[in-house]
């Protein structure tokens, strides 16, 4: 074990010789031994040793107090002053400097002995409680809760740099001041002022928590909410000597559990909306197909005619603002047909100005390649857009949508993949967007409008990224905001030909099922008026009963259409399975009008040929029955 090294500092040479005689005589090594304060200085710096033994009385123009200072300053070495006599105004100066003892000129070994083995052992103790100290401060400094300490007077004595960011207050300037005057909270409905919990904790002694919806205030008058726990802090006696405050930011808590409620009712409008689908489009069913029947026994030219046309229009659109409730409220797969972007885009746009004082300006060339999409999810998104745009001209003015033929190749830069797209461009004159919420408006749930839900981009996003497409916004404050979609093209060779008829003859027999009466009742109408022969069931079971029954007669069935959804019985999924093992070539068309099962987007992976979703038109019923009985 080395031996502790001390350093002389003695100005009597006599005195010096004897100390460092006593010194090694009782076991401890003698680093040097110097006369003056200049010499103490820069000797203790260099060597470094366990413990100084400072004369306070040095001739020259450094006393041993003001050594000591310096040596402190510097390496922090404990330091013993040795005297003959001081008088009151240097043992003031010397207690500056913090010793650790004193040792009275004559001394014996005994009395040396005694007062570097308590200096060393008190100093150690400092060293331990200091490195504690440092720790523990750290510690404080580096967790994520704010932490404020008090007296117990309630007055601050330590912040950690959370707590000054929340509060506003830096800890040098919140030393000392009352905590009420820092920690400044009030309740978020009332806006009275919360009694402050460290009052509590030090009449109490008990831990304290905040009460809900609790708000702090901070210095320059954010305002936060918080909640928080105050502990006592006690002495060995038992004794309140302070508290610890920790309290933490839960605005990201709170918006957190307000998505999660979202995403519940969410979730259960989803639920709602499916039923409501499938009921409304049922009925729907019955109205469009008892429209374009009636339209049959009519010439073009009569007035009746044409109120058939807009009340089928109107059909049409009811069945669309379905289909965009199930987006809204689930996000469903897009069910992707060859459409009339320029039809779609108009009539969505208008729909969407009705009664505002904001108008459209289109684009449209005439030679738009054939695009393949949902209509119905393809009309939400425009929607949104339009409406969007009209509410942020507030005094009127005009949206302008192009849309354009564009190609897309490798040097374009990798934000699209290569290919050829329709590019549509929707844009207003409104107040624009701030740059800082650009990157944030396609985020779920957020909004900037007072009466928003966050959820309109949202789907706008969700529709095109279904659509394999992109969607890119720019925005000027002052000047508006435009929005750039990108939608890939068919790209399969259309070929033309000559222009047949819109309705279709045929013949064959088909099997119908579905669990709504009216429905079958209409279809079947429709079916026959097309030239085929017709059979009904009401459920899966009974429909692979009749059709096994009209192949073992030798009058087989030449397709059939599956109702997806049959309330209480087998739908139309788990009776194309059944089919298949009665008839592997069975011919199956599946149709419902809750569109977003992915029985109805993927049809083919299902077993199904074809798809008809409800409501449809006699035009569109005999177009798929002439598709599939030509396969």
């Amino acid at each position: 074990m080395s031996r502790i090294k001390i350093f002389v500092v003695e100005d009597e040479a006599i005195v010096a010789r004897d100390l460092k005689n006593s010194l090694e005589n009782l076991g401890y090594e003698v680093d040097d031994v110097v006369a003056s304060g200049e010499e103490a200085v820069a000797r203790a710096l260099a060597l470094s040793p366990d413990l100084v033994l400072m004369d306070i009385m040095l001739k020259g123009y450094m006393d041993g107090i003001e050594a000591a200072a310096k040596i402190r300053k510097e390496i922090d070495l404990p330091v013993i002053y040795l005297t003959a006599y001081a008088d009151d105004d240097t043992l003031k100066r010397a207690k500056i400097t913090t010793p650790l003892g004193y040792i009275l000129k004559p001394f014996d070994e005994r009395e040396l002995h005694t007062a570097i083995e308590i200096g060393l052992y008190k100093h150690k103790m400092e060293m331990e409680l200091k490195e504690s100290k440092e720790w523990l401060m750290t510690v404080l400094k580096s967790i994520g809760d704010a932490v404020i300490a008090t007296d117990n007077n309630g007055r601050v004595t330590f912040m950690n740099p959370v707590a000054e960011n929340l509060t506003g207050w830096r800890q040098e300037d919140a030393t000392g001041e009352e905590l009420t005057e820092i920690f400044n909270i009030v309740n978020e409905q009332t806006h009275a002022v919360v009694k402050n919990p460290v009052d509590k904790v030090l009449k109490t002694g008990l831990i304290v928590g905040l009460a809900n919806h609790t708000m702090l205030i901070s210095k320059n008058g954010s305002i936060i909410p918080v909640d928080d726990s105050a502990a006592p802090v006690k002495d060995e006696k038992g004794n309140v000597s302070g508290v610890v405050l920790v309290f933490r930011d839960v605005t990201e808590r709170r918006r957190i559990e307000q998505q999660r409620l979202k995403t519940q009712k969410l979730e259960s409008l989803g639920i709602l909306a499916g039923g409501i689908a499938h009921d409304f489009n049922n009925i729907l069913t019955g109205i469009l197909g008892n429209i374009t029947l009636s339209k049959m026994y009519l010439d073009a030219n009569d007035k009746a005619y044409s109120k058939l046309e807009d009340a089928e229009k109107a059909s049409l659109r009811a069945r669309d603002l379905t289909r965009q409730l199930l987006t809204f409220a689930r996000g469903g797969a897009p069910v992707k047909e060859t459409i009339s972007v320029r039809e779609i885009i108009d009539e969505s746009a208008y729909f969407a100005l009705c009664g505002s004082n904001v108008k459209c300006d289109f684009i449209i060339p005439d030679d738009l390649r054939p695009l393949k999409a949902d209509a119905g999810q393809l009309s939400q998104v425009i929607s949104n857009l339009v409406i969007n745009a009209n509410q942020s001209m507030p005094q009127g003015g005009t949206i302008k949508i192009t849309l354009e033929n564009i190609d897309i190749d490798h040097k374009s830069g990798p934000s699209i993949k290569p290919g050829q797209y329709i590019k549509i461009t929707v844009k207003d004159a409104g107040h624009g967007i701030p740059n800082k919420y650009l990157a944030k408006i396609f985020d779920p749930y957020f909004t900037t409008k007072q009466a928003g839900n966050g959820l309109g981009l949202a789907t706008v996003f969700s529709i095109i990224n279904r659509h394999n497409g992109y969607i890119f916004v720019e925005s000027e404050i002052g000047k508006g905001t435009t929005f750039f979609i990108y939608l890939p093209v068919f790209t399969e060779t259309v070929i033309h030909k000559k222009k047949k008829k819109n309705i279709i003859t045929g013949k064959g027999r088909i099997l119908v099922m579905d669990d709504e009466a009216m429905v079958l009742e209409v279809s079947g109408a429709m079916i026959k008026s097309l030239g085929y022969e017709t059979a009904f069931a009401e459920n899966g079971s009974e429909a692979v009963a009749k059709y096994k029954e009209a192949m073992d007669t030798g009058k087989p069935f030449d397709m059939v259409i599956l109702d997806l959804t049959v309330q209480g019985g087998m739908g139309g999924r788990e009776a194309v399975k059944r089919l298949f093992e009665i008839d592997p070539q069975v011919k199956a068309i599946v149709s419902s009008g809750y569109s977003v099962d992915s029985a109805m987007a993927k049809f083919e992976e299902y077993g199904f040929i074809d798809v008809l979703v409800k409501p449809y038109k006699l035009e569109i019923l005999s177009k798929t029955l002439h598709r599939v009985n030509e396969i």
